[in-house]
């Protein structure tokens, strides 16, 4: 697994999360350029990725990630697979 099948499985996370069927997200991508990214939608966001990837964040990783990228590489170290 590598970056870009992070991103394109957390897309598909995203927009059903979010309910956003047509949502594109980028590394970029931040809470303030998609204005349904709140802070419920972040913990559902967290949870489903979580159980997708089968692993677990700490609140201080999660506080500590600003960018859709940055989480990628996240679950990218989590999984074993250093960026």
């Amino acid at each position: 697994m590598n970056k870009e099948d992070v991103l394109n499985r957390m897309q598909i996370i995203f927009r059903e999360v979010l309910d956003l069927p047509e949502l594109i997200i980028s590394s970029e991508t931040n809470a303030y350029h998609i204005p349904e990214w709140d802070s419920i939608a972040q913990i559902q966001l967290v949870i489903h990725i979580e159980r997708y990837f089968k692993i677990q964040f700490t609140a201080k990783e999660i506080a500590e990630i600003k960018n859709v990228g940055e989480m990628v590489d996240a679950i990218l170290n989590k999984l074993g697979k250093n960026t």
